[in-house]
């Protein structure tokens, strides 16, 4: 098929990537000259393992091209899909400003251009609330009186994972009006679901609202066993092992019920306030993604208060970090815990030392000079009065105890990821404070 990705951010430019590397011919368009005069240089705007690769294959191959050129990346397109930023406004409302301005430019690409008699498919990709696809309609109509079809995809990729949750989904949700556009879309994915997981045809308004109800889900989880952990502090239970008890439950599984400092990045925090925006706007309570929220906001407080608790005056104090991105696998540090904690370190006048084996570069230009960035993991440490850890890198799993201990001014770690066993940290001779179990002290 001939495809058009508008939007080269992490969705648009890791779904355009992937959907040529079958084969398809793709044009990813975006305002930014810049970001695509880089892209044709060979160079990624978003950290992603394996995404250059597999970039410059399909670029060399012809089938992945960038441009700035509106009229030359609609000309002729098959499918139009709309992947542009939903970012939200300071009550949590997703701000559809730019998908609405993609969708004026595609009424005036097909009124002005040539399709085939039923039209172009136009798919939203983006994060938005239910209700957007009427509106994108609505602005295109505005515009053309010539066909064109509405769909509703919406995206589950893992940061750090991206391309194998592309290639290998765990589901593809299609939202369409008419079997030609469903059976059009399955064409399109069905290379990525022969392990048999299913596409998933439904509604547009259910598929518009599947994105939102999974991430908000998946983020009631994370908030469900942080408070579990916090009562197990209290109580001297140990959270590690409250949880092999209950992920034993078919019921309740394993995945996202690991305690630590809250989830951050660009998706469920904005996605479970679009949710509560959403009840706003309709006078329907929202009481249970109310607390999510509260309760991911507190959890960093929390492990504040644990540092406060374990370092008594931090003032002068000189703490070293190990990690900034809010997960593994990652760039991004958008609602990352570690910018919560170390903007409250350096107002309580310590200094930072930080070390991420790939943040470093976004976390550059946020604090400038107010923060050292070390050139690897054990050099955060000379010195310093602590280490905090943020990230749960692998390279941080297995490190040199002994060089660390012989860094450190003293032995003390305080580890929002549980990423080390207590019993281990007490024979090593460290202070450790974890979470939702016993300290080390």
């Amino acid at each position: 098929m001939r495809l058009t990705v508008v939007g080269t951010g992490y969705v648009g430019l890791v779904s355009g990537t992937c959907l040529a590397n079958t084969g398809n011919d793709v044009a990813c368009l975006d305002i930014d000259e810049r970001k695509i005069a880089r892209l044709l240089e060979g160079i990624s705007p978003i950290y992603e393992p394996g995404l250059d690769e597999l970039i410059a294959r399909n670029v060399k191959a012809g089938r992945l091209n960038f441009t700035t050129d509106k009229a030359a990346a609609y000309a002729g397109a098959d499918a139009i899909f709309i992947c542009v930023g939903t970012p939200s406004d300071d009550r949590g409302r997703a701000d559809l400003k730019f998908v609405l301005a993609v969708a004026d430019d595609v009424g005036v690409a097909i009124e002005e251009g040539e399709y085939g008699p039923d039209g172009p498919m136009v798919i939203v990709k983006s994060t938005v609330p239910v209700g957007t696809n009427k509106k994108v309609r609505a602005v295109i109509e505005g515009r053309t009186s010539k066909p064109f079809r509405m769909a509703s995809n919406p995206e589950f990729l893992k940061e750090g994972d991206a391309i194998l949750d592309f290639n290998k989904p765990d589901r593809v949700v299609v939202g369409v009006e008419d079997e030609l556009t469903a059976a059009q879309m399955r064409e399109l994915y069905e290379p990525y679901v022969r392990q048999g997981n299913p596409i998933q045809t439904m509604d547009i308004p259910s598929a518009e609202m599947v994105k939102y109800a999974s991430n908000c889900m998946l983020a009631t989880k994370i908030s469900f066993i942080n408070e579990m952990a916090n009562l197990c502090e209290v109580y001297g239970a140990d959270i590690d092992e409250v949880r092999r008890g209950m992920s034993s439950d078919r019921r309740i599984g394993k995945h996202f019920l690991y305690p630590g400092l809250g989830y951050g990045g660009s998706c469920f925090p904005k996605d479970v306030l679009a949710v509560m925006s959403m009840g706003e706007d309709s006078s329907t309570p929202t009481d249970l993604l109310d607390s999510v929220h509260a309760v991911n906001q507190a959890q960093r407080q929390a492990f504040i208060r644990k540092v406060q608790r374990g370092l008594g005056e931090v003032e002068g104090k000189r703490i070293a970090v190990w990690g900034i991105a809010f997960k593994p696998g990652t760039d991004d540090i958008r609602e990352a815990p570690s910018i919560t904690v170390m903007d409250w370190l350096l107002e309580q006048g310590a200094s930072v030392v930080a070390f991420d084996p790939v943040a470093h570069e976004t976390a550059g230009p946020v604090y400038g000079d107010r923060i050292t960035f070390a050139a690897n993991a054990l050099e955060a440490l000379e010195g310093a009065d602590a280490l905090i850890i943020h990230t749960e890198w692998n390279e941080f799993r297995h490190p040199d105890f002994k060089a660390m201990k012989r860094k450190l001014k003293t032995p003390t770690i305080f580890d929002g990821r549980n990423i080390y066993r207590p019993e281990q940290m007490r024979a090593l001779g460290f202070s450790y404070y974890s979470v939702g179990r016993a300290d080390v002290a």
